[in-house]
């Protein structure tokens, strides 16, 4: 039977704990380069070795981003990704896939302006487990926080090397399904943290939750993505997939059969890294 709703995502890292090993979360940008290509993408990421999808809500202002995945979100914006498109992707892996959890990654406005009730309801009917929404804090949770929870989605956290024991139990206060361990003080795509640096930060995380502890920003190779699969609970890449897509385009500017194949190759050297890392 497979597990639906936030579900998902705990019945993901249950198989992971039983197989003895971490998994691989990949950040794509929906939309990116346009609805065709992203749908192969995001239809083909599951059987490449993805255990976990992160799909990018795009947005113009998207402050936590560095410039790989801000000029994802704006190939994305270009080719007319809009919110309604990015819930149709989700349903179409859903047609194919009911295991594979999905959290929409992104800001607040665009859900704002879709309506928070209505976006909730199409997201959880669409497939979504879970949101990571980067520019709401926990004093803001009765805004989605609380109603996302009471949707059946889970809401995911991201706590970051300068977030102390002082305010560690507010950002855990609402989390679910895992925590994001943000390895640098920065934005995405910048050089990764020290190993032992993130293994001291997921033990000091694992002694405030139960959550698993998902690892992410700076990781781009097998190597790195090994690194942190054995020291957390799974290890989260994001701009290095972006950048493929990037590399994916013809001469003249065009998005092509390159940005598909890249991100795909490129997810198997991941999870390939991942899995023999604890082996």
């Amino acid at each position: 039977m497979s597990a639906n709703g936030a579900g998902r995502i705990d019945a993901r890292f249950a198989a992971l704990a039983e197989e003895g090993r971490a998994g691989l979360v990949t950040y794509v940008m929906a939309g990116d380069p346009n609805y065709e290509l992203s749908r192969e993408i995001l239809l083909g990421l599951p059987e490449a070795g993805a255990d976990f999808i992160e799909f990018g809500m795009p947005f113009t202002d998207p402050m936590a981003d560095g410039p790989t995945i801000q000029t994802a979100g704006q190939r994305s914006l270009k080719a007319g990704t809009t919110l309604k498109k990015t819930l149709a992707l989700v349903r179409e892996l859903r047609e194919r896939d009911d295991a594979t959890p999905v959290v929409l990654m992104g800001y607040y406005n665009p859900i704002y302006s879709y309506g928070n009730e209505a976006f909730l309801k199409d997201a959880r009917d669409a497939g979504v487990d879970a949101l990571i929404i980067v520019d709401l804090p926990p004093e803001e949770d009765g805004e989605l926080c609380l109603p996302a929870l009471d949707a059946g989605l889970n809401w995911i956290r991201l706590a970051t090397p300068t977030t102390d024991d002082k305010r560690l139990p507010q950002v855990l206060m609402n989390t679910s399904g895992f925590v994001y361990y943000v390895a640098i003080a920065g934005i995405t795509g910048a050089a990764g943290a020290a190993t032992a640096d993130t293994k001291a930060a997921v033990e000091r995380l694992k002694r405030h939750t139960d959550l698993p502890v998902a690892v992410g920003f700076g990781i781009k190779t097998p190597d790195d993505a090994a690194d942190v699969a054995r020291v957390a609970d799974a290890a989260v890449v994001g701009s290095a997939f972006c950048q493929e897509v990037a590399d994916g385009f013809t001469a003249d500017g065009s998005p092509s059969q390159a940005c598909v194949d890249g991100v795909l190759d490129l997810t198997r050297a991941l999870a390939k890294g991942v899995r023999e890392a604890r082996s």
